[in-house]
């Protein structure tokens, strides 16, 4: 094969793969031969050649431009992620990666998504606080993102704790990559690789990765579906192996949707500080309840120093800028280090959500979010009970955006998640939620995305497909 050959054969393949997209500029002649170390005439005829074959074409005065089109005959486009085969054993992150990658390639519906749908985000606001964050010369420094965080910042989130009622410590709040790497670092300063870690059941399956990341066990505790997790369980539990630590979502619990009653929380702050383990609490919910006032935290009644409380604004205001924050109690020094050694948090979006809680009405968007959520968790629950086949029986949220549904003892919520994906439709899998396989007949369900008929229809058609599993 001639170099010119050569050269239009390789750049043939870049087109094809995706690499120049249609319409777009390929490096000029001159630029090619300086980078191929060729001479001109060769690009040239590299260039001529693929024009020929209609692949190219020239502009006067501008160069070459791609002309072969997404979806064209001759275009190999790239890949779409498959579903992930599931086997007998799940593979509990290989499915959350299928199913969160089937909504972004192939536009499922998603309602098997953990992710709030962020069309009511004030993205232009923050954005344009950010903008003006990059362009200040002050904050240029590594210091503006060293742990603990931004002083605006730390100030705003106390003070968010302050008028929902709870008295933190400023000084306590180590600003961190969105609430995983919150719990990651609390859960790393209180428990060491082969600890014992007690989980609710069902779980939030991060929780699960986090504990299997850094190479420890989880022990699965009975949950109510209203009073949480069970303190008598948890302490004969704790009497027959040791628990390092417990981990706990006390508000609005991914998946059931509870909220612990607040002398359930004063007993498992007290039974902690009793044996003296740690609590982690996952908190990314709290500001996402239905009723006339915020609930409270596990943190509010711990007087030792053993509650360590994660939480993020993810959830509620900005999911792409992934700012949390953890308030450690005794292991807060802990904490602050392993950020340190970890990762930095950059300063610019620290300082654009805390010009937006200073500035926007943070509490305004809230309450359009709150109502909203509770409208929509009504309707998802009232489609599911009146589509789903006799037996269904759903959660009642009190907070937060999913709903847990128990199907018939013979549906495998594996093979519904097949079928549904196979529509166009995700959903959650109760397999997920587990380290026992204890939920095959569940199915978690998002209901973020403002309603429509498209979401209607969508679960109407799970209902009907959970149906024929039944027949």
């Amino acid at each position: 094969m001639k170099l010119y050959e050569s050269l239009a054969a390789d750049i043939e393949t870049q087109i094809r793969k995706g690499v120049y997209h249609f319409g777009e500029r390929l490096p000029s002649v001159r630029q090619t031969s300086q980078q191929r170390q060729i001479s001109v005439t060769t690009v040239i005829r590299a260039y001529l050649l693929l024009e020929s074959r209609g692949l190219i074409a020239s502009r006067p005065q501008s160069g070459y431009f791609v002309t072969l089109r997404p979806g064209d005959a001759q275009a190999d486009a790239p890949a779409k992620p498959e579903p992930i085969a599931i086997s007998a054993t799940v593979d509990v992150s290989r499915l959350v990666l299928s199913t969160l990658r089937c909504i972004a390639v192939n536009d499922a519906v998603p309602l098997g998504s953990p992710y709030p749908d962020t069309s009511a985000f004030p993205f232009e606001k923050l954005n344009r606080y950010a903008y003006a964050a990059g362009k200040d010369g002050s904050l240029r420094g590594l210091e503006d993102a060293l742990p603990p965080g931004h002083p605006r910042l730390v100030r705003q989130i106390a003070k968010r704790y302050l008028e929902r009622g709870v008295v933190i410590d400023p000084h306590e709040i180590v600003v961190t990559v969105g609430a995983t790497e919150a719990i990651n670092l609390c859960l790393q300063a209180v428990a060491r690789p082969g600890d014992v870690i007690a989980v609710e059941s069902p779980t939030f399956y991060a929780m699960l990765h986090a504990i299997e990341r850094m190479g420890m066990r989880a022990v699965e505790v009975p949950t109510h579906p209203d009073q949480g997790i069970s303190i008598e369980e948890l302490a004969r539990i704790a009497a027959s192996q040791p628990i390092a630590a417990c981990m706990v979502m006390s508000n609005f619990q991914n998946p059931l949707g509870y909220q612990m009653p607040d002398e359930r929380k004063l007993a498992l702050v007290e039974f902690a500080a009793r044996v003296g383990m740690p609590v982690i609490e996952n908190g990314v919910y709290d500001e996402l309840y239905y009723g006339d006032k915020p609930p409270t935290t596990l943190k509010s009644f711990d007087r030792d120093g053993l509650v360590l409380h994660c939480s993020s604004f993810s959830k509620t205001l900005a999911s792409v800028y992934r700012i949390g924050w953890a308030m450690a109690g005794r292991y807060r020094d802990q904490v602050e280090k392993l950020k340190f050694l970890n990762t930095v948090t950059p300063a610019q979006p620290q300082v654009a959500i805390a010009q937006f809680l200073e500035r926007d009405g943070y509490e305004h968007h809230l309450r359009r979010l709150r109502k909203a959520y509770a409208q929509q968790a009504q309707l998802m629950k009232a489609i599911v009970l009146r589509f789903f086949p006799p037996g269904t029986r759903t959660s009642s949220p009190a907070g937060g955006y999913v709903l847990w549904v128990e199907l018939p003892p013979q549906i495998d919520a594996l093979h519904l998640y097949e079928l549904a994906l196979a529509r166009g439709i995700t959903v959650g899998p109760g397999y997920m939620f587990s380290v026992s396989n204890s939920y095959s007949n569940f199915i978690r369900l998002n209901y973020s995305t403002p309603w429509s008929p498209q979401i209607e229809q969508a679960v109407i058609t799970i209902g009907a497909i959970a149906a024929d599993c039944v027949r």
